[in-house]
């Protein structure tokens, strides 16, 4: 049960096919089967079952593949933790986010941290809210800047920022708005700011008209060329409503108040903790936990 095969699995799971398997982890389609069927013969249970022109996961590979990778997210964590030991400021940091706050909120921060520590390896995963906080559980991400992390999932708040979402629409929109007929613009309801949308005007009993876009950009494009009134965050249209595209509407419960959240496992890397001391230097960010007490006071250099 070594690593390369527990990788191997989690790849073709994600894949469903050998052969794309192979090609993203740079090895023979043999090298793929040999692997599965070497770990389905030590767990005595078949993992994988043939479907069509692909495979499928049986009940025992599904379980399994969610365990593996913990397994290795951990070991990731590890090795980052581990180079990061010593010296912080040549660790390695991941990174995932909404993607608003990819968008927003964090271009300028990654741009100052570089310069500051350019030795810190980073990467960046952008994703909706169920994908960034998949990673976080799974140990594959070490820090989550997102909204309210969910109650069941084991992390720590370490920083927090005021965000607030507001209703937009173009001015001719804006100036017949109506909360029951004005048709809308929105993400789908996998995304923080669709579900947000969806449960705004389902606890005022209303169903206007939504057109589902597939990107906060879309959104945002939509809203100013009047396509309909947009529940966004003020970061991502700060630059529309200064230049008049677009106005914010005075619609009934807003603004609503969803604070970024910078959210880590429970044992933050001193690479993290290191990214959060410098995050709470940024306008806005305000310390949410004794381990971001400590990122602060104990920041290298």
């Amino acid at each position: 049960m070594t690593e390369s095969r527990l990788r191997t699995f989690v790849t073709l799971a994600d894949t469903g096919s050998v052969r794309e398997a192979a090609r993203r982890l740079y090895v023979t389609e043999s090298a793929v089967s040999s692997a599965v069927t070497a770990l389905a013969r030590e767990l005595e249970v078949p993992l994988v079952r043939r479907e069509g022109r692909g495979l499928r996961l049986t009940p025992s590979g599904t379980v399994y593949a969610a365990y593996a990778r913990q397994v290795l997210g951990l070991l990731e964590q590890g090795r980052a933790a581990a180079r990061g030991a010593a010296e912080p400021g040549r660790g390695t940091l991941r990174l995932a986010a909404v993607t608003t706050a990819a968008d927003q909120v964090l271009p300028e921060l990654l741009a100052s941290f570089r310069d500051r520590w350019p030795e810190v390896e980073l990467a960046l995963e952008v994703g909706p809210r169920r994908q960034v906080w998949s990673s976080l559980e799974a140990h594959e991400a070490d820090l989550v800047l997102a909204g309210r992390p969910p109650a069941e999932l084991a992390a720590t708040v370490l920083a927090r920022r005021p965000n607030d979402l507001v209703v937009v629409g173009a001015p001719a929109l804006a100036a017949s708005f109506t909360l029951d007929a004005t048709p809308w613009v929105m993400r789908e309801p996998g995304s923080g700011t669709g579900a947000t949308a969806q449960a705004y005007l389902a606890e005022r009993d209303v169903a206007p008209p939504r057109l589902v876009l597939g990107s906060n950009g879309a959104v945002i494009a939509g809203a100013a060329a009047g396509l309909g009134a947009a529940l966004v965050s003020r970061d991502a249209v700060g630059a529309h409503l200064a230049d008049g595209r677009l106005v914010v509407i005075d619609a009934p419960g807003t603004p609503l108040h969803r604070p970024w959240h910078a959210v880590a496992g429970a044992d933050p890397t001193p690479t993290t903790l290191l990214f959060v001391g410098h995050l709470l230097e940024a306008p806005g960010w305000a310390a949410a936990g004794q381990d971001a007490e400590w990122a602060r006071s104990h920041r290298p250099g």
